[in-house]
This record gives C-alpha cells, structure tokens and sequence, in this order.
C-alpha cells in the first residue's frame, strides 16, 4: 500500500514539475517581432481623389508627395524634380482619407502583438487610450511611460503601431479602486489628495485625468478645478453621483458611452444619483429610462454640452454587444480567431453568458436591445443639436476588435443618424481639434503628418467602404496589401499560440489593478 501510495505521489510530484516547467516556458518564451515597412525619403501618390473631410469635396485625379514623415506638396500636374528613389503609389481610382482615430481603447502589456498590428492594418493611425497605472508598472495595463516610449519608437521607424495621441491616468473611481499599498492620494478621500494625485500625474506626462463612475462628488469638483492649473483635464465616464449639468459647467471635456443621456432623463435620475446601491438601482431602471425617457431634458442637456465644446463618444459597440450576445450571427465573429484564448474564456465567454441569460429572462427579454436602439436615436439627437461625436470602440471590451469596431462603429453612427462625412469626421478631424493637434492631423493638407488611408471606393457614397482598404501610411511609412495582410496573419498566429496564452494569463492574475476591477 505504501509502495503504491509513493508510486501515486512520484506522478503526481512529476506531472506538476512538468506543468511548473511548461508555464515557466510560456512565460519566458522569446515574442516574434514585426518589422516595419522599408523608410523611403520620398513618397509619390499620384491620381488620387482626396477626400477633403472638413468640405466633403472631392479633389479628383491630384498628386501627393510626402517627404520623410510630412504632407510636402498636393498638385493637379506633374510634380517635377521627383527623387528618382522614390516610391510609386498609383492611386488611379483610388480614394485618400487621413487615418482614422479611435478615441477610446485600452491598451495592455501585450498591445504590441494583439492590437497594434490590426489597427494599422485597419487604417487606424490614431488612437487615445483610457487606462493607465498608479505609481508603478503594472502586469496587464500599459501606463504613459511605456506609451510615450512606443510613441518614440514609432517617430524612429521601429515599432508597427498606431499613434498614442493623449495619455491617460489610471481611472479614478474613489477608495475601492484602489488596492492595498498604494499611495492614499489615489483614493482622493481628504482635500489635500487633489494636488498630489494631479501632480503626479503631471509628472507622469499625462494629458488627462479618466474619471469614473464612484468619485464622491466633493472630490470630483475640486478635481475639475484645479486639473487645469497642472495643464490636465478630465475625461470619462459620468460620475453618478454627480449631474451631467454640473460635469459640463466644470469642465469635463469628453464623455463616454451610449448611456450619459438615459441616466439623466429619466424620473429617477435624481435616485440614482443618491442611491446606496446604484448599480441595482440602474439594473432596474434600465425599463424606464427607454419607456419614460424626456427628450426635452435631453436636448436642454445636449445644448449646454454643444455649447460648452463637451465631447461625446457613444462607443455604441459596447451596447450592440450587450443588445445580441444571446444570437450566435453575432457572436460568431470571424474576428474571434485575433483573440487569445485566455481572453475569451475569462473575460469576454463570462461576459457573453451574463448578458445572452438577460436578453432571455422573461423579465428584462428585450431590455437591452431597446437600450441600444434608444442610445442610438439620441446620437442623432445629439449631433442634430451641435454635441461634437468623436468614434470609440472601447477595446478591449468584449466583442471589440482592435482596428476592424472602428469600421463598425462607423456604420452604427451612420445608422444612427449621421451623414457619411459626418461619421468619418468623427474619427478625423473632430478628433485631431480635441486633441488640439489639427495643425498636424485631421486632415490632408501640406505640412500635416502623413498618416493616411488609400481606399478602394469612396467611402462617402457608402460608409462600408472605409473596409476596402488599398494600402496605409503611417507616419510617412507605406503599409500595401501584402503587408496588411502580414499584420492580420501575425497577431492571428500570436493570439492563438500556447506561450502568448500563458503570458496574458499571468498578467491577467498578478495584475493588483485588474483583481480589483474585477472585485467591483
């Protein structure tokens, strides 16, 4: 018996040496690289029609030369004294848009395989990022300091990735986002954590502050009138407890998501702002704030926004997601294969379940979807009303898909109301002005940045034709077919490979910021 028993343990004491090891491989395994196309001092595009997103005109059969990383001339003729190294693009027939910007991702420690490659390839040149870190690397979430230096890395032509145009704090969402060990400033509990947590932000060559939902009031207030001095400004969710008319007046520059209007609009908005436990509350409020929704609040809402140059991103994906994951046409996506599988079945499966088991519940069957349908329809209303609307997919959420949403999201805006050059004036130019850097984005003119997006058709007659993708140039460097296709291939093979798996785990569960997010 005891032989036997000590055979039993030798296997057992085997077998977890032998996992011990594979994980320790996984982790350790060495990551492939991507090499950024080759760096040509001169780019010539010739004949092709720019689309001139702040006019919707249409500049037929022009020419483009760009040099080193610049929009140098735009001409109807020749240009002359071309660098006999140059390179070629024929644009005959082709459509010139700048590239698109997502302004609300979520970037981690292993962005470099499983987004940046599929937002090149998709034509997103742009993207600002709303999650960061408190006083330390963390395992899952990338900070500034590493986007600032990826950001450095891009301008030196050795990293494939889109640009990171703002840098954001961790989100800011009172006591219980804060884990054990970390500086008490984070919190904002006392008066005199508002100017630490500012400056260190400051010092962290941050743009802005993420606010989210459960900052008590009294912090918030005295957030939005001091963030200014140290040159940030707040940006993110509508914090419950606060009125959307009182964020405005202080000052929040951009808010987040399809739901900022139907928390306001509805006879129980003042509840929810007092409740003990909003988010039952909300969960049970969802029926009304559709049915009983007044969209003469709304509009007086929209108006103050419109006129307070408060920006809007619906980040409508987000509740398409929520309205269809109990239909398998929707959550079959093709794109699932650039997901590692770690990702889908801890995060996004659980995610899946929780909300197909509500869109079935004889209770609150159809809830979602009437959500959604109702977000959208204010989206109109919003834009009919001045609200600048800047496009956000919201990655890494479930069902989002780094590069491909921006495509979707565009569509959903278009289906909600607004124009073709509307919607792509939403990824571009709106942006690049929020971002106060439209004297080098936004736009196709001389001098700016040569981030730009070829396409095959015109993308104002069909909003589905931003997809048709012919090649991109990101900072000057030209992407074409064979190499967005080499981009997809890659994070395909990486998101579905054992080690990278491993790694996203490991991160996943020493990640003291995504343990606690997760708790909430």
């Amino acid at each position: 018996m005891k032989k036997k028993l000590f055979k039993f343990l030798k296997i057992i004491a085997s077998l977890l040496c032998l996992l011990i090891l594979l994980i320790t491989i996984g982790i350790f395994w060495p990551m492939p690289t991507l090499q950024p196309p080759l760096k040509h001092d001169t780019v010539i595009i010739e004949s092709i029609n720019i689309i001139d997103v702040k006019s919707g005109h249409i500049l037929e059969k022009r020419n483009v030369l760009i040099k080193g990383n610049t929009i140098s001339a735009i001409d109807s003729i020749e240009i002359l004294n071309r660098d006999p190294n140059s390179l070629i693009i024929d644009g005959t027939d082709k459509y010139l848009v700048p590239g698109f910007w997502d302004m609300h991702t979520h970037s981690n420690q292993h962005s470099e395989w499983l987004h940046h490659p599929l937002y090149i390839a998709n034509g997103v040149t742009g993207i600002r990022d709303m999650s960061g870190q408190l006083d330390r690397r963390d395992s899952y979430w990338a900070g500034s300091k590493e986007r600032l230096v990826w950001n450095a890395e891009l301008n030196e032509n050795k990293r494939v990735m889109p640009r990171y145009v703002l840098q954001s704090s961790y989100q800011i969402d009172g006591a219980a986002s804060v884990p054990d060990g970390f500086p008490e400033f984070f919190k904002l509990q006392k008066p005199e954590h508002i100017d630490s947590l500012l400056l260190f932000y400051k010092n962290e060559k941050v743009d802005f502050i993420k606010v989210y939902q459960q900052i008590i009031p009294e912090s918030y207030q005295q957030l939005a009138k001091k963030a200014p001095k140290y040159g940030l400004h707040l940006a993110g969710h509508k914090p419950v407890f606060t009125s959307l008319e009182e964020a405005i007046l202080l000052g929040q520059r951009s808010f987040e998501h399809g739901r900022v209007f139907m928390f306001e609009s509805f006879p129980g908005a003042d509840s929810l702002r007092t409740a003990t436990d909003w988010k039952s509350f909300y969960s049970k409020s969802k029926k009304s704030m559709i049915d009983d929704f007044d969209p003469v609040k709304a509009k007086r809402l929209m108006t103050l926004m419109s006129k307070h140059d408060a920006h809007w991103v619906p980040t409508l994906q987000t509740l398409k997601f929520e309205a269809y994951a109990h239909e398998t046409t929707f959550t079959e996506n093709p794109h699932l294969k650039y997901i590692t599988g770690v990702r889908k079945k801890l995060w996004w499966n659980i995610d899946r379940s929780n909300n197909a088991k509500r869109n079935t519940a004889a209770s609150t069957k159809g809830v979602s979807k009437d959500f959604y349908e109702a977000s959208k329809k204010q989206v109109q209303m919003a834009n009919q009303l001045g609200v600048p609307i800047m496009t956000g997919t919201d990655v890494t959420d479930s069902y989002t898909f780094a590069g491909f949403s921006i495509h979707q999201e565009l569509e959903e805006l278009t289906k909600s109301g607004l124009s073709n050059l509307e919607a792509i004036q939403s990824a571009t130019i709106i942006p690049a002005k929020y971002s106060k850097k439209e004297h080098k984005y936004g736009s196709i003119q001389e001098g700016k940045i040569a981030d730009l997006l070829i396409l095959n058709q015109n993308p104002l007659m069909d909003i589905t034709h931003t997809k048709d993708i012919n090649g991109v140039l990101m900072n000057g460097i030209y992407y074409d077919t064979d190499k967005i296709n080499e981009l997809k291939k890659f994070t395909e093979s990486v998101a579905s490979s054992y080690h990278m798996n491993v790694k996203v785990f490991f991160s996943l569960i020493n990640s003291p910021l995504i343990r606690v997010q997760f708790a909430d």
